[in-house]
């Protein structure tokens, strides 16, 4: 490598600069568009919004099952409470769980009145319902300062969900028999 003679910077005559001539280096700045804060405030409602998304889609698919999510977790705590200890408690209230929408699924199977597997159908909703109203009670709470349009939006997640968990009960109603609802001209 040549050097010049009086200081230390490589000759480079095509780059135009010369021995005789300052140097000045220059320091980058840090560019003010986009700055720690920011990003992380981006990031938080990215983060957010997926945090929503997912409580969302876990609220409704778990909604058809509120009503033994709530059978079990009270016969469970009960369970606990009288001394069964905590696994005692765990299987205890998996059972009922699975009792409950066992019991659901043979009252869809063997009662034939519409109006009464409507009826069963609007017990399992109804838990479903509470459960909407106070997940979206919670999620807006934490957005919106209105205390009004808070139960709004509660309401609307309420019937949303109610809505979701009827549709999805529904087509575990097994079908009726062929000629039911069918009119005869004889």
């Amino acid at each position: 490598m040549n050097h010049c003679a009086e200081i230390t910077i490589p000759c480079a005559h095509d780059l135009r600069y010369s021995s005789t001539r300052a140097v000045v280096v220059v320091e980058a700045q840090p560019s003010d568009i986009v700055t720690e804060t920011i990003t992380m405030i981006i990031l938080a409602i990215v983060a957010s919004l997926g945090a929503i998304a997912v409580l969302c889609w876990l609220l409704f698919t778990l909604a058809v099952f509120a009503l033994p999510f709530f059978a079990g977790v009270t016969l469970g705590l009960w369970a606990h409470g009288t001394g069964a200890g905590i696994l005692g408690g765990v299987i205890v209230g998996a059972f009922a769980a699975a009792v409950t929408f066992g019991l659901f699924q043979l009252l869809l199977l063997f009662v034939r009145p519409a109006w009464l597997k409507l009826l069963i159908l609007l017990v399992f909703v109804a838990p479903a319902v509470v459960a909407g109203y106070h997940a979206t009670f919670g999620i807006v709470k934490l957005t919106m300062p209105s205390e009004t349009w808070q139960v709004v939006f509660a309401m609307a997640g309420a019937i949303a969900v109610g809505i979701t968990a009827f549709m999805r009960l529904t087509l575990m109603v097994p079908p009726g028999p062929a000629e039911q609802g069918i009119a005869r001209a004889s």
